[in-house]
């Protein structure tokens, strides 16, 4: 059955020199009224315990205005302020709940530089975008089509550090279903191989760009992201069933001599690919419990080994069985997830991304926490 999805397509755009001038000045007065109101919430929460709602930092933003100090403000479409309004809103609801940090101040160098704009404030037509208060459409490299007859209900503007230009327009977009496929594969994320797959297949790792230029950084990092892209595709496309490991790269990121090979290896954003194509296509994803023996556990015997360091590549079990450390490790984890995904052993429900296209929280992920018989 078909999905109906929202899904943005991101494309690079080359601006002429007003236009670059009036999406400065927009990124500004962007960054300017998100600090201004975290200041005022700030003030107001920690002061007097009171909270701020989006309601009355829009009523503070239309006396902004007014003022001669902050006037500029007017120069720029209102569209991408009354946006940074509403995105602090959500990080504070984020905050409140105890989902995420006290939201952050906006630096110049550091945040990435971005407006966006909603349908009131961007004309689309024949396939031509103009932004609010700017002369002329903007000159995009359509390196991909559109799906047919969609049209943006949302579209971002932003300048990474290399200073290139791109343009996200968020539209509505039908998936169908993969066709439905016996095969299965386990996948055991690894630093010298990005991951390894049960059917003893390597995806190596990309080398690590040591030059400090940021061009070369953003380059190496759309490569990165367009081969986790292409993987993840083939992956659900030809598989029913992926079973992963459940990593919690962040305590993973805490081991200082390793911690560079993960962040270059993108297993966060590998697994948050596998989520969302997974429920798109109408594919199962099962995640193995991080304490699984992957590695130590014979897939012969079924004998789990005492230890296991990092730079053992290859293992030889009391039975005889000579492994190799990554392929054994992706053969346990599929065998853990079939048995899982058989028996209904750990399910639980876990919260659906947001690019699946559903408000609830009801996608169930299948949690394996055994399924190998274990001596």
């Amino acid at each position: 059955m078909a999905r109906q999805v929202k899904r943005a397509f991101k494309y690079r755009f080359y601006p002429t020199d007003e236009q670059a001038a009036e999406l400065s000045r927009t990124f500004g007065c962007v960054r300017l009224v998100y600090n201004k109101a975290l200041e005022e919430r700030t003030r107001a929460w920690y002061g007097e315990q009171r909270r701020i709602s989006y309601v009355q930092s829009s009523a503070a933003l239309t006396e902004w205005k007014k003022t001669e100090e902050l006037a500029f403000l007017c120069e720029v479409s209102s569209v991408p302020l009354q946006q940074a309004l509403r995105h602090l809103q959500t990080a504070f609801g984020n905050f409140f709940a105890k989902r995420a940090r006290y939201p952050r101040y906006k630096s110049r160098k550091q945040s990435r530089a971005s407006a966006e704009y909603t349908r009131s404030a961007f004309t689309w037509r024949d396939g031509t975008l103009t932004l609010a208060k700017m002369a002329g459409s903007l000159d995009i490299r359509w390196s991909r089509p559109l799906p047919e007859g969609a049209e943006p209900t949302t579209v971002t503007v932003s300048r990474d550090r290399a200073g290139r230009w791109f343009v996200s327009l968020l539209v509505e977009d039908t998936i169908a279903p993969a066709p439905a496929t016996s095969a299965a594969v386990g996948l055991d994320a690894g630093i010298t191989s990005l991951v390894t797959l049960s059917t003893g297949e390597k995806i190596a790792n990309r080398a690590r760009a040591r030059v400090k230029v940021a061009r070369v950084h953003a380059r190496i990092a759309d490569r990165r992201r367009d081969s986790l892209h292409k993987l993840t595709t083939r992956l659900v496309r030809e598989n029913q069933t992926v079973v992963i490991e459940d990593l919690t790269v962040r305590n993973l990121l805490k081991n200082s001599r390793l911690a560079r090979a993960i962040s270059d290896a993108a297993w966060a954003n590998l697994r948050m690919m596998l989520e969302y194509k997974c429920a798109w296509y109408g594919r199962e994803l099962v995640v193995i419990d991080r304490w699984f023996p992957s590695s130590k556990l014979c897939g012969n015997c079924g004998t789990v080994r005492e230890k296991l360091p990092l730079n053992v590549r290859e293992w030889t079990c009391d039975c005889g069985a000579v492994h190799d450390r990554d392929v054994n490790a992706a053969r346990n984890i599929l065998a853990a997830g079939l048995a899982a995904s058989a028996c209904g052993d750990g399910v639980r429900p876990q919260r659906e991304s947001s690019r699946t296209g559903r408000s609830s929280v009801k996608q169930e992920t299948q949690r394996a926490t055994a399924g190998i018989l274990r001596r």
